[in-house]
């Protein structure tokens, strides 16, 4: 594994479910920022901030006791920025033959900075290396233009809303 990619696995805990015994998504949310945190971390050498979180997607529900994995893999660089794509699977470790499953997926984009509350530095560059890695980055930048896009339309219902 290089610093371009980070797994973390764990159990799912008491704490992280809801009354029907399924991890609340923002559970889920503050296990996908840790792993970008750390990734983000690695591959840039500074502090990263969580900027952007794109098209999340919560497939398949997580049980108390599953084992739990997250795999960051950084799929675009920016100047200053990072864009992780995240996988969350998770399986009963009681029964291997049952497999891992798909949970939730997304892009999450940090940028690097000096210091806490600093100003962004430039990060290592990456460059895709083959076609799969191409369709990733590809895919992270029609997220985070899509999630770009809904802000405006956002803002309108927050104005509406409020009015």
């Amino acid at each position: 594994m290089s610093d371009r990619e980070l797994t973390l696995r764990f159990l799912a805990q008491p704490t992280d479910v809801n009354y029907g015994g399924k991890v609340h998504g923002g559970a889920v949310m503050k296990w996908i920022d840790q792993a970008g945190y750390a990734a983000a971390v690695a591959w840039s050498g500074h502090y990263s901030v969580t900027v952007a979180v794109g098209g999340i997607r919560f497939l398949a529900p997580i049980r108390i006791s599953d084992l739990v994995t997250l795999e960051a893999k950084l799929v675009h660089t920016g100047t200053t920025s990072m864009h992780f794509a995240i996988e969350v699977r998770a399986r009963d470790p009681k029964d291997p033959a049952s497999g891992d499953r798909l949970c939730t997926h997304c892009v999450i984009v940090f940028v690097a900075l000096d210091q806490p509350e600093g100003k962004p530095v430039p990060v290592p560059p990456w460059t895709p290396v083959d076609e799969n890695d191409r369709r990733l980055a590809d895919y992270a930048q029609q997220v985070m233009a899509l999630s770009r896009g809904i802000e405006p339309l956002l803002e309108d219902v927050v104005k509406a809303t409020h009015a």
